[in-house]
């Protein structure tokens, strides 16, 4: 009988450590060296060397184009900048300019979203290094039922979104939603 006990307590324990949960350790949260990819409510600064008039800051548009003269709507969202140079020197190489020059930049990141139990929750505009903390103390800080452990972290990655806790030094990119959640003592 008591070796059976034995053997139902070390069978449960294996069981049971299968199936905690990882705190911080999805993938898709990690620093990468991934270039960063352009997104609806980011501000670009395109120059067509030697073409005034088209030269101009654009805004990524909710559909995620931007638009501009004599070529019209250009998909930008999901790419780079490297990437959106080469499309809008293709597209005004094809009946507009003989050898077109184009250099993007982007002038103003996408706002992050903070909400949950902090002073001012809302849309913020972001701050390149920032981390969930720094996104806290933009937010006017923790409210006094805010747990200050760590934060639920939602990024889009390749059209997808990925929630997980996070710890509060992790770094945030634009577009992320930040959630404090309320503590519970």
């Amino acid at each position: 009988m008591r070796r059976s006990l034995i053997v139902l307590c070390v069978l449960m324990t294996a069981l049971l450590g299968g199936c905690g949960m990882r705190p911080y350790g999805v993938d898709y949260f990690a620093t990468d060296s991934r270039p960063y990819t352009l997104g609806s409510g980011d501000r670009l600064r395109i120059i067509v060397f030697g073409q005034d008039a088209l030269s101009n800051t654009y805004s990524v548009d909710a559909s995620g184009n931007i638009s501009m003269p004599l070529i019209g709507l250009v998909r930008a969202a999901g790419s780079t900048t490297a990437a959106l140079e080469k499309v809008i020197e293709a597209k005004l190489r094809a009946g507009f300019l003989r050898e077109p020059k184009v250099s993007a930049e982007v002038e103003a990141f996408r706002p992050f979203f903070i909400l949950g139990e902090v002073t001012l929750p809302g849309q913020y505009p972001y701050v390149s290094g920032m981390t969930v903390q720094t996104a806290v103390a933009i937010a006017g800080g923790f409210t006094p039922r805010g747990y200050s452990g760590n934060a639920d972290l939602t990024r889009t990655v390749d059209s997808k979104a990925y929630t997980a806790p996070v710890p509060i030094s992790q770094p945030v990119q634009p577009g992320d939603t930040i959630v404090i959640r309320e503590r519970f003592f």
